[in-house]
């Protein structure tokens, strides 16, 4: 007698799962030895003395690039909102969104951009399937955004690498080329696919018009430009942007890969080895800190007093049905 479909696939499955788990763990151990092994060599009291020499003005303009990189984030639930139609005001979801996006980079994506979306969004009155779709588009936007600037930056190799990297100019660019293809083919998809239309567990995933798609295309290519700009911001003068970006863009696909909340330690490993041949590490360092305190615990702090607001109008929302009810 022959087994059943599902058991046949539990041998295949377990042994993608431990694979993953395998490539998951080794990469950690890379990036924890690479860390070490280039962080011990750091002259920290010179890492002190740069983050002290960084002006009010410059950190003034910081706080701007980072407000204006969350405006772009969250904008893309405002994509969202368009999409679905449903009738939370702009100012809730943008609110929503911050706090969303606040924790997602610092706590992780299942924290802030699922189960925290899920939420406070359904405590506001919406539908599962109405978040579910609200999810897509946010996250297509962040990743096409991504894709597009990743592709240009791979293809036209704007990214200076270390003679030692193993994937190689040529390498990444076929990379890139791959990248533009994808982002290309979404886009045309949205223009001419007869089908706009699919169901993916037991929700209805509808393809958005070309002008909402390139709507994301936009808002996500400004957000992480933003992000590279912040970090350009705070390393030394004289540097080429788009390669600043570049090690952005990778360093943060690495800590995607190893599920490490706010990519801590990642970042850093990833810009010391393709950037110490151009700056100092001491000079490294002190940019990344600075940037982790303006990009990801300052707004965390405004995010968390925010939760607690929304939680707050949530429960007064709950009490209200419940009497109505009774």
């Amino acid at each position: 007698m022959k087994a059943p479909a599902t058991e046949r696939l539990k041998p295949s499955r377990t042994w993608r799962r431990w694979l993953k788990r395998g490539i998951t763990l080794a990469f950690f151990v890379l990036v924890a030895v690479l860390l070490f092994s280039l962080a011990r060599n750091v002259d920290w009291p010179k890492v002190m003395s740069t983050l002290r020499g960084y002006s009010p003005l410059m950190l003034v303009a910081g706080v701007g690039i980072t407000a204006a990189s969350y405006s772009a984030f969250c904008s893309y639930d405002l994509l969202g909102k368009k999409y679905t139609g449903h009738g939370l005001s702009a100012g809730r979801v943008l609110l929503v969104a911050f706090v969303c996006y606040s924790f997602n980079l610092n706590l992780g994506a299942w924290v802030g951009g699922l189960a925290m979306r899920y939420r406070l969004y359904t405590r506001l009155g919406l539908e599962v399937g109405t978040v579910t779709r609200i999810l897509s588009i946010s996250l297509i936007a962040n990743w096409l955004g991504y894709m597009i600037l990743a592709g240009v930056i791979f293809s036209f190799r704007l990214l200076e690498l270390p003679q030692n990297w193993e994937i190689g100019a040529t390498g990444l660019q076929f990379i890139g080329f791959g990248l533009l293809a994808v982002s290309f083919a979404y886009l045309a998809a949205c223009r001419y696919s007869k089908r706009r239309a699919w169901h993916v567990r037991g929700h209805e995933v509808v393809l958005p018009p070309l002008r909402l798609a390139l709507m994301q295309a936009a808002l996500g290519a400004t957000n992480w430009s933003l992000m590279g700009a912040l970090i350009y911001l705070l390393l030394p003068q004289g540097l080429f942007f788009p390669s600043i970006l570049g090690i952005l863009l990778i360093s943060s696909i690495a800590g995607v890969v190893t599920h490490i909340p706010a990519g801590l330690g990642v970042l850093e490993a990833i810009f010391l080895a393709l950037l110490q041949h151009h700056v100092a590490p001491s000079q490294i360092l002190a940019a990344l800190i600075g940037y982790r305190a303006l990009y990801f615990l300052l707004p965390l702090t405004a995010a968390f007093l925010v939760y607690l607001v929304l939680e707050r109008r949530g429960q007064k929302r709950k009490r209200d049905e419940a009497r109505q009810e009774g």
